[in-house]
């Protein structure tokens, strides 16, 4: 057991789009990632909910209903079965937490790794 500080983790990853896994709690993966000028395709996760924390920058979650701006220090909750996706314009630091294979190159992009 140790503590782990979101920020450094987040700067330790130096590549755009790569999901670095930090933690793993009850079944769930806890990743950080550095996205910018990115819009991933509308997807759904049929099996489980899905959080985005913004440890800095901002971004929109683009639902059936509109946008949802989210700001750094806040996060979202997108509930499984939601049609969704990330619109992101600007360097925005996030940790995912999703429960563990939600994520895959399809619905993240063509560096995720397991």
């Amino acid at each position: 057991m140790k503590p782990i500080n979101l920020l450094n983790e987040v700067n330790k990853v130096d590549k755009l789009y790569v999901y670095e896994k930090i933690g793993r709690l009850n079944g769930n993966v806890l990743s950080v990632v550095n996205v910018e000028n990115r819009t991933l395709d509308f997807h759904v996760h049929e099996h489980s909910d899905e959080l985005f924390y913004v440890i800095e920058g901002e971004f929109s979650l683009e639902t059936e209903e509109g946008l949802i701006p989210v700001k750094s220090g806040e996060f979202i909750i997108v509930p499984k079965g939601t049609l969704h996706r990330p619109v992101v314009t600007t360097l925005t630091k996030f940790l995912m937490i999703e429960l563990d294979g939600t994520l895959n190159k399809e619905n993240s992009g063509e560096l995720y790794e397991d």
